[in-house]
């Protein structure tokens, strides 16, 4: 059997879907962060007490997502205030810190809703900033302004750690099978948020046969991978997070749609291996799962 330029194909798709814009991203996080730090920590920094969470923090983000997600941690002496409120101290906590950030951005599209602080870039990148408490143990508690304000907790550092460890161990193979997972759930529009995507994806790679090989066996890694997920009970409700064990739960059944893309995947394989080898059919079955970022 003979691959040659598979290697290629995905690691030009790979390049294709990967984040461009990290000096934008970069130069917004630390002005926020800078912001942040004047009025609520006497400081200037521009990287103290915030931290990139979600997809982007746990870098499994792709090129044309919306949502940056970033904790900034206030002063511990700030809960206690805003938890003494006879009515909900936490979306007043949450007017301080929008009231903060239009110190810097006057002129963007600035709201304080439910959990986070939200600023509308004209680029269609949308920051989300949670502020947040650190808690013995390094977890964060954070407000939550509906149905009359509660604290809640979030731990994403060791979420952003198991990730990390796992794709060092991989060959960086898993990072990237989250982001081919990412231009499939654009492509196919299914109901999977990023973290199950993220979740699955770690949860499989640690038993596949070649998690340390390279892009030459790409193909491999999404055929199984969607067997896998298709193969996902329906009737469960949540996964536990890597490193966190925090329960992500579904949005939707997944499954039919990664059956259908196996079954996808199946028919480029057999155009790679053909004889002769029929190179344009097997690349038209991967853009039909991953869309037209996957070469033609």
């Amino acid at each position: 059997m003979i691959k040659i330029g598979l290697a290629d194909w995905f690691s030009t798709f790979c390049s294709n879907i990967q984040v461009q814009d990290g000096g934008t991203i970069s130069t917004r996080y630390k002005n926020i962060t800078k912001r942040l730090n004047t009025d609520f920590w006497n400081t200037t920094s521009e990287t103290s007490h915030s931290l990139y969470v979600g997809s982007y923090g746990r870098n499994t983000a792709i090129q044309g997502f919306s949502d940056l997600d970033m904790i900034f941690e206030l002063p511990s002496d700030l809960y206690w205030q805003y938890d003494a409120y006879s009515g909900n101290g936490q979306s007043a906590l949450l007017q301080a810190v929008k009231s903060s950030m239009q110190k810097t951005y006057s002129s963007s599209n600035i709201g304080a809703d439910g959990q986070v602080v939200v600023v509308s870039f004209q680029d269609g990148i949308t920051f989300e900033v949670v502020p947040v408490f650190e808690n013995r143990g390094g977890s964060y508690t954070f407000p939550d302004s509906n149905n009359g304000g509660t604290w809640r907790t979030t731990n994403p550092k060791p979420e952003i750690q198991a990730i990390r460890e796992r794709n060092t161990s991989c060959n960086g193979n898993l990072v990237q099978l989250c982001r081919m997972m990412r231009a499939w759930k654009g492509k196919w529009e299914v109901p999977i948020g990023g973290l199950l995507i993220d979740t699955l994806a770690y949860q499989f790679i640690n038993d596949w046969e070649n998690k340390d090989k390279s892009f030459l066996y790409y193909d491999y890694l999404c055929r199984d991978f969607f067997k896998w997920m298709s193969d996902q009970n329906t009737e469960q409700e949540y996964w536990k997070a890597p490193g966190s064990g925090q329960q992500v739960k579904g949005k939707g059944l997944f499954q039919y749609k990664a059956k259908r893309c196996y079954n996808i995947s199946l028919e480029a394989i057999k155009h790679e291996i053909a004889t002769p080898k029929e190179e344009g059919a097997a690349k038209q079955k991967w853009r039909e799962i991953f869309g037209t970022k996957f070469p033609n």
